[in-house]
């Protein structure tokens, strides 16, 4: 997986065009990050700057940012509608995928360090990047904002957490920031049935975790209870890690809940979507769509499309862009416009078209283009790439027969077995696709290496050193897809011995596509091993294609078998 995270810095400058596209500048020129989104707010004299990339890069983006503001903002003029303490204000660390929320935590920590250690700017860690328990609240660590720091800076127990131990010209000049770790936080609007924001309020205050205020008597017009201490009773709503409130929207003239989920691992989207509905519905009230508001990662609609099939007990095993359809209709993300994860999904828009393109050339392909390429006076795709597409409409096959058995009238109570067979295909169809790819990738590895000057002997060196390795990657690389395809038959079996009995045939010709794959991808291994220089490792290699091609044989043996005593 991917490793991809996320930074929202907000800059103290929302007016001055100039400033603001110096500093996305200073951004995007450090390298390797996309910026998704410039957002400037002349009220609040406040810019939000989105962008993504890897851990390494976006650390780096950060700090080029934190620094090219602390050189061109100048808080002791600045003034705005917005809380702020810094130049930079706020900077935090979002995992997107395949990096955690301690991991982005500890980055958090060590960019505050070096901007402290190298641009002399103060800062303090929030959220899951803090070091005090009670710095875990923004509002703690900017409170009383930049007018607050020459007090702050010099009370030990409110010093920043990389900083000098009392005020200093820096930080009168660039203020404090403060630096943290979040998870993505899903900015939501539940669409509703009427024109009411006290009511659209009231469903807020059921949901919210911070809840409502307990009252005396009537729960909307009693006396506010207070404890010992003087501090309002609050009766907490039921969802975790949720903020939110009612209002009207003049441009659709209906009332929302806005919500902001700022824990989508203890409540995902789908799990906040049914618990709003609920409370809709228990005042009379009913929820027409969903808005979501900014971008959200491809897992939070994943989730939600698995969630809502398995409520109907349907298969979970079918392709992404189909799961994601069913999240979209499930919570009326189409309700007031358009919705397109093409525009709306982080991941989609972090994927520059022409790299994805290079990465998955053939599998981007119609079968008709596919074929004509094959036939071409091309050496690439060759058997390698073939083979392995052949396993992948073998687990196609498979898949097939499991979600036609999971969707069998009088089967329903099966659908969860059936469910798991599609969810194991579609896994082992999508990891055969990529091999499509990649057989011709090393392919091309060898080809770059025979065009390696070869003039010198340090030259000559090199050359065979790169033919070695690439000729090992290429002899890997098909013995990769025969172990993939010969996962192929546990599921071809179970849908011959279990599936829909009208389709007994379909998983037997998944049987032959997945030996075909084994078969030749062996001999891909042997012709690519042939030319290695290390005999003892080309040895083993074929050793090992050799005992995979025997058992695949013998498991297309036996499943073809069951099939023709079923279909006689």
């Amino acid at each position: 997986m991917e490793r991809i995270i996320e930074c929202v810095p907000n800059f103290s400058e929302g007016r001055n065009m100039e400033v603001i596209d110096s500093i996305v500048s200073a951004i995007e020129k450090s390298g390797g990050v996309k910026i998704l989104d410039v957002d400037p707010g002349e009220a609040t004299n406040r810019t939000v700057v989105t962008f993504v990339g890897s851990p390494e890069a976006v650390v780096e983006a950060a700090f080029q940012g934190v620094k090219r503001a602390g050189e061109l903002i100048d808080m002791r003029n600045h003034h705005g509608a917005h809380p702020r303490s810094g130049a930079t204000d706020v900077l935090p660390l979002i995992p997107i995928s395949g990096v955690t929320l301690q991991e982005c935590a500890e980055l958090a920590r060590s960019v505050a360090k070096r901007i402290f250690d190298e641009l002399e700017i103060p800062c303090y860690c929030y959220e899951a990047a803090a070091q005090k328990p009670e710095r875990k609240n923004l509002a703690v660590c900017r409170a009383g904002e930049y007018e607050a720091l020459p007090e702050k800076m010099g009370d030990p127990d409110r010093q920043p957490d990389f900083g000098p131990g009392c005020y200093t010209d820096r930080a009168a000049q660039a203020g404090a920031t403060n630096v943290g770790a979040r998870d993505f936080l899903i900015a939501v609007n539940y669409n509703l049935n009427t024109t009411s924001t006290r009511r659209a309020n009231a469903i807020a205050f059921d949901v919210r975790e911070k809840g409502r205020p307990k009252r005396e008597g009537n729960p909307i017009t009693g006396k506010i209870v207070k404890d010992e201490n003087g501090k309002t009773v609050m009766i907490p709503g039921t969802l975790k890690g949720c903020k939110a409130i009612g209002w009207f929207i003049d441009e659709y003239g209906i009332a929302q809940v806005s919500m902001n989920i700022t824990d989508i691992n203890t409540t995902p989207l789908h799990i906040a979507f049914d618990e709003v509905c609920r409370a809709a519905q228990a005042r009379g009230l009913r929820v027409t769509g969903t808005e979501i508001v900014g971008l959200v990662p491809k897992r939070t609609l994943i989730e939600a499309g698995r969630y809502f099939l398995e409520k109907q007990q349907r298969s979970t095993g079918i392709s992404e862009e189909e799961i994601m359809k069913i999240a979209v209709k499930s919570m009326g993300l189409d309700d007031l416009k358009p919705f397109n994860p093409k525009e709306k999904v982080v991941e989609f828009l972090i994927e520059d078209e022409k790299e994805a393109a290079a990465r998955e050339r053939l599998v981007r392909m119609t079968c008709k283009g596919f074929a004509n390429e094959t036939a071409s006076e091309s050496p690439a795709p060759g058997g390698g790439s073939i083979s392995a597409y052949m396993g992948a409409l073998g687990a196609a096959l498979g898949t097939m027969v499991a979600n036609l058995s999971s969707h069998k009238a009088g089967w329903d109570a099966r659908w969860k077995e059936f469910s798991d067979w599609a969810d194991k295909g579609q896994c082992i169809m999508n990891r055969l696709l990529a091999l499509v790819d990649e057989d011709t990738a090393a392919f091309d590895r060898i080809m770059a290496a025979i065009g390696m000057p070869k003039g010198s002997e340090e030259e000559k060196k090199a050359r065979a050193e790169a033919m070695e390795a690439a000729t090992l990657y290429a002899t890997e690389v098909p013995l990769k897809t025969m172990k993939t395809a010969f996962e192929v038959f546990d599921i071809v079996r179970a849908m011959a011995e279990e599936g829909n009995p009208a389709s007994v045939s379909d998983a037997g010709v998944g049987a032959l596509a997945a030996r075909s794959a084994v078969l030749g991808a062996q001999l891909n291994v042997r012709i690519n091993a042939a030319g290695l220089a290390d005999r003892e490792a080309a040895e083993r290699l074929c050793a090992e294609a050799a005992e995979i091609a025997a058992k695949a044989i013998a498991e297309e043996t036996e499943i073809l078998e069951i099939v023709n005593a079923k279909i006689a």
